[in-house]
């Protein structure tokens, strides 16, 4: 049951979040917001929706190891397994951006994160609003930063959307919130009782099962895109994801229950893995090749990934 658990509860949480999306795009264009800037935070909002509902459920539950090793565990995936994969199967150009502006904040946030949780074992109401604080100071300098480009590409964006009607548009709504509830929920329960069940830590099945579970939407989509040959994905969504999960995900759920490390080795390894990940995207942007992420070096992510995976079982 466990196991029946946690998948229907990431079904919902895939459901919940597509309807939210279509939702939350269909009105941001009732409200004339621009395609720009729908792009850059109402569609990245509204994707860490399921990272959000599972991290807050979890710490309401007095569960924290799930809301930590969700977000941590996510990073890694997104970068090890989703960008690894991705350029396994098509290599993946990388722009200027990456090092002047996406890869830099990464890193901020990332090294943000380890400080608060290493200085007082947790990251409280206040640094939470600080993280929060943080994301929206990166939104501004994002949106700026994108203005001054002649063309800019915006992905995740159906402009039908513009057609929709406030029925439809509530509807949507709905089912994308009792979706992201119930789903959360199942999650939460199915991981605890797996766990127990297993012999192993909250933490072990969150920063494993349960990331690669939110994370599978994101790669399913990568790699359809690099199989038809198309653009696989951008780096800097990749980095963004990342972004969200700490400065939304956490510091949202932290403004409402302060998250506590149960685990040690959150801050002992599973965190150093987040930012040793983070860190190597750059050496491996630029050597030997510039700008590119080569099958071989998406190997190098991939099998990081799985030894990271490995190790928190075995360990």
């Amino acid at each position: 049951m466990s196991i029946a658990f946690i998948l229907i509860g990431l079904v919902l949480l895939v459901v919940g979040g597509e309807f939210l999306v279509r939702a939350s795009v269909a009105l941001s264009f009732k409200l004339n917001v621009s395609r720009m800037v729908i792009g850059l935070t109402v569609v990245s909002f509204a994707t860490s929706a399921p990272e959000l509902l599972v991290s807050l459920q979890a710490a309401l539950s007095g569960f924290s190891d799930i809301s930590l090793g969700n977000v941590i565990g996510s990073n890694i995936a997104n970068l090890g397994l989703v960008l690894g994969i991705t350029a396994i199967i098509s290599s993946i150009a990388v722009d200027r951006e990456f090092y002047r502006f996406n890869w830099p904040a990464m890193m901020i946030f990332s090294i943000a994160l380890y400080y608060f949780l290493s200085t007082g074992g947790n990251i409280s109401r206040l640094e939470g609003v600080i993280l929060f604080v943080g994301l929206i100071l990166f939104l501004f300098l994002l949106i700026r930063r994108s203005r001054r480009k002649t063309e800019i590409a915006v992905e995740g964006i159906d402009d039908s959307l513009k057609d929709t009607s406030n029925f439809k548009m509530i509807i949507w709504l709905l089912i994308g919130g009792v979706s992201l509830w119930g789903g959360s929920e199942l999650l939460v329960d199915g991981a605890v009782d797996l766990a127990t069940m297993l012999g192993v830590s909250e933490r072990v099945i969150s920063v494993t099962m349960i990331a690669i579970g939110t994370s599978v939407p994101e790669l399913a989509a990568s790699v359809i895109a690099a199989l038809k040959k198309e653009k696989a994905l951008s780096l800097g969504n990749l980095i963004g994801s990342n972004i969200f999960n700490i400065a939304s995900v956490l510091g949202i759920t932290a403004m409402i229950q302060p998250i506590y490390i149960q685990s040690d080795q959150i801050l002992t390894n599973d965190i150093l893995w987040m930012i040793g990940v983070a860190f190597a995207i750059a050496p491996l942007a630029f050597l030997p090749k510039k700008f590119l992420f080569s099958r071989y070096k998406g190997a190098i992510l991939f099998v990081s990934y799985v030894i990271f995976t490995g190790l928190a079982f075995l360990g």
